[in-house]
């Protein structure tokens, strides 16, 4: 089997040799591919979902869990993004072990497990004793859930990625690595959407007595179909083909490894950062710092996904065309430049619902540009035999500071300090260090076979 190698300053600078092997090139069937990419895709819909409905429900969830009587509104808040801060920082741990896993065992099998996984600690989170029923011992249930709920979703990703690019027909890498990113949008797009209904159909106290608890059911039927669906996956003939031959594939060495990772983490920081303020932290800072109702709230939301939708296939499709760097680099820049602006049109009382709706619409649209070519350029970055573990540490790691973080540093620092302009600052500062990093891009990383 002939294997060559690209040696040049890495997909952006670090020096890495990025093995681009005959097998990759192999076009698989186009059944197999459709059906990598569904397989792929669902599980991270269902992950998106999960955090979506966990961040919209975030005042409600802080209310039931995490709020004894007598104690703060904001103090609650802030214990329930600290959960949701803390499944994140589970998620490097996930990316390593499964991305091992999936490294060793194959994609397969570990997409399975943490599709299991992921649905059983959802569905359980719905059944949950609050505090006013099981005291203290409440929140610590639900913190392990979501534990459980970032190892899970911490090996999703490089698993499905690994899946839906090493599938991918010759040249549409890109476009496959999209629809992961796209599938976070419609996660999102689904959360808000049955929150929505919620809103509508429920009054406030039942909705805070039972009704916040149906979407985590939800996710029992959804999980169950997309379990069935993985396992009539087929591997991928990347890994196949380096299973069969397993001393024909170096493993990069570890300093190298890690430094990729690093690279990886840092480009893809201002995606994290930018969506997770502008697309899951934006209801919590509407209702509780510019005191709109949980219904305003939620079609802010619907909106600000939307244009993050309808950006992020073409943005895939186009940096197969183009390559990567310029698609994610004017992404980047335009959230560095707009982000306070568009956040002063939201504070502004005089502002036209119509020019809040495009603003918002806006905010969603130039991350999409971010995310669609994202997961792509990610692949790219690491070999076969370490690309689950490599895409699934880079994504982690910055997710976990940048976006698990983000609901936390936003509301304690608007209330430490009173400036509702923080998450401008938060998302433009993280695009700017983003821009840096994609900067190093080759000019030329548009969809190779590696």
């Amino acid at each position: 089997m002939k294997l060559t190698f690209h040696h040049h300053r890495g997909p952006g600078g670090t020096g890495m040799s990025i093995p681009v092997q005959d097998s990759d090139r192999r076009a698989a069937r186009p059944e197999q591919s459709r059906r990598a990419l569904l397989a792929g895709s669902v599980g991270n819909l269902i992950e998106w979902y999960e955090f979506g409905v966990y961040g919209y429900f975030a005042t409600i969830v802080a209310a039931r869990f995490f709020t004894p009587e007598g104690g703060g509104e904001v103090e609650g808040l802030v214990k329930a993004y600290a959960s949701f801060a803390l499944a994140f920082f589970f998620r490097p741990v996930g990316a390593a072990l499964f991305g091992r896993l999936g490294d060793r065992i194959g994609r397969r099998p570990v997409l399975i497990l943490v599709i299991a996984l992921m649905t059983a600690a959802t569905t359980l989170i719905g059944a949950l004793p609050t505090y006013a029923t099981a005291g203290a011992l409440a929140p610590w249930l639900l913190t392990f859930l979501r534990v459980v709920q970032g190892l899970s979703a911490g090996g999703e990703f490089g698993g499905a990625v690994s899946v839906m690019t090493e599938f991918a027909p010759p040249g549409r890498r890109g476009l496959y690595g999209s629809w992961q990113s796209f599938t976070v949008a419609l996660g999102l797009l689904c959360g808000a959407g049955v929150a929505a209904l919620l809103a509508v159909f429920l009054s406030e106290a039942q909705l805070s007595s039972w009704g916040w608890r149906l979407p985590f059911l939800l996710t029992l039927p959804l999980g169950l179909g997309a379990l069935w669906l993985r396992l009539r996956l087929d591997e991928t003939p990347a890994f196949a083909s380096g299973r069969a031959h397993p001393n024909a594939y170096d493993r990069p060495p570890a300093r190298r490894l890690a430094g990729a990772i690093a690279l990886g983490a840092s480009r893809v920081m201002g995606w994290a950062a930018a969506g997770y303020t502008f697309l899951v932290v934006l209801p919590s800072y509407l209702q509780s710092t510019l005191h709109a109702t949980f219904q305003q709230a939620l079609v802010a939301t619907v909106l600000a996904n939307l244009g993050f939708a309808a950006t992020i296939v073409p943005a895939g499709l186009l940096s197969d065309r183009i390559g990567r760097r310029p698609v994610m680099l004017t992404g980047a820049a335009l959230v560095t430049v707009l982000a306070l602006p568009l956040l002063n049109l939201l504070q502004n009382t005089g502002t036209s619902n119509a020019a809040k709706g495009v603003a918002v619409c806006a905010a969603g649209a130039v991350v999409g540009l971010m995310a669609g070519p994202g997961p792509a350029m990610l692949s790219e970055m690491f070999p076969t035999r370490v690309r689950c573990t490599g895409l699934g540490l880079a994504y982690a790691l910055s997710n976990a500071v940048f976006s698990g973080c983000a609901g936390l540093i936003i509301t304690e620092t608007i209330e430490r300090t009173g400036n509702v302009d923080i998450p401008a600052y938060y998302a433009a500062a993280t695009c700017a260090v983003s821009a840096l990093a994609l900067a190093t891009v080759r000019t030329n990383q548009k969809s190779q076979g590696s």
